[in-house]
């Protein structure tokens, strides 16, 4: 039982480092770095990393942009037998398509005290009133996670002060 635990851990480690690839890409185009992977049975199905800049799209969410791809990849917007790796804690719109297409599970990086929808400011996926839950586990990589955006956002203060002087 421990070996298997152990080697979860390990598998969720390594999808999360493939989500923290996609916030690295999203953070280099400008946008804030989130990054997503779904995986089926062991193997990635899709990627998404944060767009809503470049496509001119409110809802082009690293989630979003993931569930989408592995939508069409499978051929059935239902993604029950898939995990969801994320580097932030998703949003309430995202939260709202995460159980709308089923996932089993997700596994987020750093909380989001902001707008987290799976337990920080709202849990949208363990709301008793609605018929789908999902299985969440926050808090892997968090400290990565959470410093790509925390950088991020400095950089971004520090050219915003640049300009200004």
């Amino acid at each position: 039982m421990a070996k298997q635990a152990t080697t979860q851990l390990g598998n969720d480690e390594y999808f999360m480092r493939q989500a923290l690839a996609g916030a690295r890409k999203a953070a280099a185009a400008g946008e804030v770095p989130v990054g997503a992977v779904i995986v089926r049975q062991g193997r990635v199905v899709a990627r998404g990393y944060n767009r809503p800049i470049a496509k001119r799209d409110p809802t082009a969410h690293a989630e979003i942009e993931a569930l989408r791809k592995a939508a069409r990849r499978l051929g059935n917007y239902r993604l029950p037998d898939c995990t969801l790796y994320v580097t932030i804690e998703p949003c309430a719109m995202c939260a709202g398509a995460i159980a709308h297409a089923r996932l089993s599970r997700i596994v987020y990086g750093a909380p989001d005290p902001k707008a987290g929808a799976c337990g920080s400011v709202i849990d949208v996926l363990h709301e008793p009133r609605i018929n789908h839950h999902t299985q969440v586990e926050g808090g892997l990589l968090a400290r990565e996670c959470a410093a790509i955006v925390q950088d991020f956002f400095r950089s971004r203060r520090g050219k915003r002060t640049e300009r200004r002087a």
